[in-house]
This record gives C-alpha cells, sequence and structure tokens, in this order.
C-alpha cells in the first residue's frame, strides 16, 4: 500500500534529476553538432537560442564571457559544433545544454568572422575608398611590428640598402594575442599625433590565422584607414591575405617588398639624376650651338651689313601715306564745306527773319484795319447818339416847360397829379422854367368827365 508520504514533490524529482544530470561524466562534456534555431542577438547578454536536426531539439544557452570569445555572429540557420554540459533548470524542469565554446560546423571560426567583418567593410566602401599615394623620397618611415622579429631586421636592412638617408622610427607593438589589436591601434594613433612621419610600415611575419588575427580586427582596420599618413600592410605570407591588407594604401607581400615600396633605390636615383643633367647639358649644349649659328648667320647677312636698307621700302611706304592722308584730308574738307554752303541755303529759306518781318507787316496791316473799323464805328456811334440825344430832346421836360407847363409839389417833393392829391390851404411848388413859385390851394374843383 502507497503511503502519501512515498510521493515526492515536483522540486524534489526535478532536483534528483538535475543531481543526476550534474553526476554523469557523458553529460558534463559534450560535443554537439546542429542547426541553430531561435536565435536572437542580444548585446552584451547572455545569449538564449536551440540547438535541432531533423528529428530532434535542444535548448541551448551561452554566457555573455563566454559569448565574447566567438569569433564570428551566428546566425538563424547556421550549422555549428559546440562544446558544453548538459544541465537541468530547475524551475521548468527542461533540460538544456550550457555551450562553452562554439565554431561554424566545417569552416572555422575566425575563418567564418574573417568573411563576416570583410563582407561589413566592402558594404561601408572602405575597400574602394581612395588610397594615398606614397611619398617618393621619405624623410621618415615609421614602422609598427614586435622589435624582437625578423619583420624590423628585413625592413632595416632592406632600407639602408636601398634608400640610408631614409630614416627608420620603430614603434614596437605586440603582434598577436588578445591585447594586440589595443596595441596596434594605440601606435598607429602616436605616429598621426607625432605628424612629421611621411610613411607607415605595420606588419609581422607569418603564422597561422589565429596569430594573425590582430590584423583581421575591426578597429585596426578602422585605424589604417583613419590614418592621415599612408600605410603600407605587410602581414604573413605573400598568400596571407587579411583586413588591413585590404584597407591599406598599399599592400605589400613580404617585409622587403614593404620596404622595397616605401623608399626608392638611391643609387638609381643619383644615376637618373647624373643622366638627366647629362641629358640638359647636351641639350643645352646644343641649344648655344644652334643659337650661335643663328647669330654668325644674321651678323653675316646683307641685311645687316646695310641696315638702312631695312627701313626704305617702310620709308616709301609712310610718304604714299602721308600723300593719302593729305589728299583725303583735302577732299574731306572740301565735301563739309560743300554739305555746310548747302546748309547755309536751307537755312536761309528757313531763317526766322523773313517770318518775323512778314508778322510785322500783317501785324500793321491789322492795325490799320483795326483803327479805320474804330474810326467808322465811333463815327456811326457818334450819329446814333445824337439821334437818341434830338429823342430825348424832344421828349425833355425841360422843353415842355419852355411852352408854358409847370408841375406840381408839395412841402414833401412828391408830385401832385390829380385834384385828390390837393387839400385846401395846403402849400404848393410849382416848377415852371425858370425857377420855383410857392402858392396856397384856395379850392378845389374836379373837372368834369
Amino acid at each position: 500500500m502507497v503511503k502519501p508520504t512515498d510521493y515526492l514533490t515536483v522540486t524534489a524529482l526535478t532536483q534528483y534529476l538535475k543531481a543526476k544530470f550534474e553526476r554523469d561524466p557523458y553529460l558534463d562534456r559534450v560535443y554537439l553538432t546542429g542547426e541553430i534555431s531561435n536565435f536572437r542577438l542580444r548585446p552584451n547578454a547572455h545569449q538564449y537560442f536551440s540547438l535541432k536536426d531533423n528529428k530532434a531539439k535542444i535548448s541551448a544557452i551561452m554566457f555573455k564571457s563566454a559569448f565574447e570569445k566567438v569569433k564570428f555572429t551566428p546566425e538563424e540557420g547556421m550549422k555549428v559544433l559546440v562544446v558544453g554540459r548538459i544541465s537541468l533548470y530547475e524551475a521548468s524542469g527542461n533540460y538544456q545544454i550550457y555551450v562553452e565554446r562554439m565554431e561554424p560546423d566545417g569552416l572555422g571560426a575566425l575563418y567564418q568572422a574573417y568573411e563576416q567583418l570583410k563582407a561589413k567593410l566592402a558594404t561601408e566602401g572602405l575597400f574602394d575608398a581612395p588610397k594615398q599615394p606614397l611619398v617618393r623620397f621619405p624623410k621618415r618611415i615609421a614602422v609598427i611590428t614586435s622589435p624582437s622579429g625578423a619583420v624590423i631586421r628585413d625592413i632595416i636592412t632592406t632600407t639602408q640598402r636601398r634608400y640610408p638617408i631614409a630614416q627608420l622610427v620603430l614603434f614596437p607593438a605586440v603582434v598577436q594575442g588578445d591585447g594586440a589589436a589595443d596595441v596596434l591601434v594605440e601606435r598607429l594613433k602616436q605616429v598621426n599625433e607625432h605628424g612629421d612621419f611621411d610613411t607607415i610600415i605595420i606588419g609581422r611575419g607569418g603564422g597561422s590565422i589565429e596569430d594573425l588575427w590582430p590584423f583581421n580586427e575591426e578597429r585596426v582596420a578602422r585605424a589604417i584607414v583613419a590614418s592621415q599618413i599612408p600605410v603600407i600592410s605587410s602581414v604573413g605570407h605573400e598568400t596571407d591575405t587579411t583586413i588591413a591588407d585590404l584597407v591599406a594604401d598599399v599592400r605589400a607581400a613580404t617585409p622587403t617588398a614593404a620596404a622595397e615600396l616605401a623608399t626608392p633605390v638611391l643609387t638609381d636615383e643619383i644615376l637618373k639624376l647624373q643622366q638627366q643633367r647629362l641629358r640638359l647639358y647636351q641639350a643645352f649644349s646644343k641649344n648655344v650651338a644652334l643659337n650661335k649659328k643663328q647669330l654668325d648667320h644674321l651678323q653675316n647677312s646683307y641685311v645687316l651689313k646695310q641696315p638702312k636698307r631695312l627701313y626704305d621700302g617702310y620709308l616709301q611706304n609712310v610718304d604714299q601715306l602721308q600723300r593719302r592722308l593729305l589728299t583725303a584730308q583735302q577732299q574731306l574738307l572740301k565735301d563739309r564745306r560743300q554739305q555746310v554752303q548747302l546748309l547755309q541755303q536751307r537755312l536761309s529759306a528757313q531763317s526766322p527773319l523773313m517770318a518775323v518781318q512778314q508778322a510785322q507787316k500783317d501785324v500793321t496791316e491789322q492795325q490799320r484795319r483795326l483803327n479805320q473799323a474804330m474810326n467808322r464805328l465811333m463815327v456811326d456811334r457818334r450819329q446814333k447818339a445824337a439821334q437818341v440825344i434830338a429823342a430825348l430832346d424832344l421828349v425833355s421836360p425841360l422843353k415842355i416847360l419852355g411852352r408854358g407847363f409847370a408841375y406840381v409839389t408839395d412841402d414833401q417833393q412828391q408830385m401832385l397829379k390829380k385834384v385828390a392829391d390837393f387839400k385846401a390851404q395846403q402849400p404848393i411848388e410849382l416848377h415852371v422854367q425858370d425857377g420855383l413859385v410857392t402858392a396856397e390851394v384856395v379850392a378845389t374843383h374836379k373837372g368834369e368827365e
């Protein structure tokens, strides 16, 4: 009979199974191949994904410290080789693999990382960027490499043999290992900060891809591109090609080749100068001889012996031109005089003096006519006035009074015309031809109708 105490809790069971996983020596170190699934890159964090094949799937976790050592970027569907341990996650009861190392299946991790970085930089155009030309006659050359390797000895030997007047300055650097990339970047910055170098040679000897890896780091590549001084990359053997080789201004197959690219052969340059000097001297001598020959020819020429003949023809031309000029001037003067005469005639015909004289005649005639008209008008007006005066004289009150008539006014000088205007005892005044008569009304009598 099963007792209640015989039942396990879920926690107890998962703890028991976890202990089984932890104690199993075969699960402590597992080498597993599979295809990446459900991967989403989490920057600066633990990575969670799955590994699967065509029949099964297992959860996987890779801690941040382990993932930082991976030289490539995992992608969905990528087939990989992983090394890790199998354990059980108590909270969910799921077993999973804790990945410690990972690399592409069938392709080395470093090579995969190399191809990924190469594709990235190619997309950005760093490989196609304009390259800086090398200084033909460098004064100072900076060499970034290991101070103890054969690279620096080959460069020194080649430079002293070809161009001993150039100054080599070694910037010692670690060329392999985890911290090598940072050292290389720092040395490139130091050389550029000095600013008095003509060329930079950076490189190392041959080795495996792991040994050459610092020269495949992205930060090293960007430091080379950012350099204001031309960079010659010489990494590995002739068959080795690093990212540094691709972004450098010039790539050299070997350190010796790098020194040959950086420097000319002094003896060859001196020989070229001597040859150029000789050619220049010969050309100058030839030119002097030719000019001397031309001078002799000119000095012995017939014209120079009698230089006056050089300008005899010009004197004749001058005389002819003077005569032609004089004739042209005379003709021009004659034409201008004729034009002036013609204009004077036209001006005289249209002179305003004649118009003024004619206007004066017209004014005189108009004044004469006006005087005649005024005289006729005055006579006519006088005649009409006499007629009016005579007519007025006929009806003048004085004429009437002269015929014995008089008119009567009261003391207010109001004319009295009717009997009704007179009152008895009223003083009146009789106006006669030669004076005034004062009288008084005695009586009034109205005449018969």
